[in-house]
């Protein structure tokens, strides 16, 4: 949905991407606020969670030292030590949206998988879920940057919608709630789903994978320039900015000739003044 030939770099070429300090920071405070819920809910604190970052970027180290990248020049210790206290602002702006002492999360980090009757898998990590005494469901997803302003909302909510409909077809349940919470703003944002809505993407999504399928078959993969092309580390490749796109490794399609395209016409019999219906190429 962002740009096609991104998706090509990323998915089928597997070109290698550098960490970046906010994608590593968000990954840093998402774990602390999951682990925090290991803890009683007495102890769940600003100064508790604060005091874990220290931690969990040692553990992130090591699980991903290629982390260590990302201040490298850094003698001092400046960058880090700066970037850090980013992280403890964000963890601390949490406890102004939310209080975590008077919530029990039913899971944290959820993997979810499912496959729609047109045999389309999906799957995803939810942050939380939330579930109330009456069975009412509530998916929650923290976000270190800032809400996007009202006319980009509902592509905020896409993904929170994605997970919805992973879990109506799981388990039959339209989630009562999904809820963004902006950290890097303050803000919170939140959409009721109904069944409605969750068809439509789930049609949205079988169109987006019928438009993968056929750029993959084809090796049509278009850029889409936004400003967001600047934070891309695929530019040196990229036709937008006079690169070349590496050969192609999969096998090519042959385009269609203009005949198919348009249709097939032959004999049709039909009464006089009746509709005929046509079925497309």
């Amino acid at each position: 949905m962002q740009c096609p030939l991104l998706y090509r770099f990323r998915v089928i070429d597997r070109l290698p991407e550098k960490p970046s300090e906010a994608a590593t920071r968000g990954t840093l405070v998402h774990a602390v606020l999951e682990r925090l819920f290991d803890d009683p809910a007495v102890e769940r604190t600003a100064p508790k969670a604060r005091a874990m970052i220290p931690g969990q970027w040692d553990r992130l180290l090591e699980t991903k030292p290629e982390l260590t990248e990302l201040f490298s020049g850094d003698a001092e210790g400046e960058r880090l030590t700066r970037w850090l206290g980013e992280a403890e602002q964000l963890v601390e702006r949490w406890f102004s949206l939310e209080d975590p002492t008077r919530l029990e999360p039913a899971e944290r980090e959820l993997f979810v998988e499912t496959e729609l009757e047109s045999g389309l898998r999906l799957r995803g990590v939810i942050d939380r879920i939330d579930v109330a005494p009456t069975g009412e469901v509530r998916i929650v997803d923290y976000k270190t940057g800032k809400a996007p302003r009202p006319e980009y909302a509902e592509g905020a909510l896409f993904q929170m919608k994605f997970y919805a409909l992973v879990i109506w077809r799981l388990k039959n349940l339209v989630p009562r709630r999904l809820q963004l919470v902006y950290l890097g703003s303050g803000d919170v944002l939140t959409y009721d789903p109904v069944e409605a809505d969750l068809e439509r993407v789930e049609r949205k999504l079988l169109a987006l994978w019928e438009a993968i399928r056929e750029a993959t078959e084809s090796g049509e993969w278009r850029p889409r320039p936004t400003k967001l092309c600047g934070w891309c580390d695929h530019r040196a490749v990229c036709p937008e900015f006079g690169g070349t796109p590496p050969v192609y490794p999969l096998s090519v399609r042959p385009a269609e000739s203009a005949e198919d395209v348009q249709g097939r016409m032959g004999p049709v019999r039909a009464e006089a003044g009746q509709p005929v219906a046509v079925e497309g190429p």
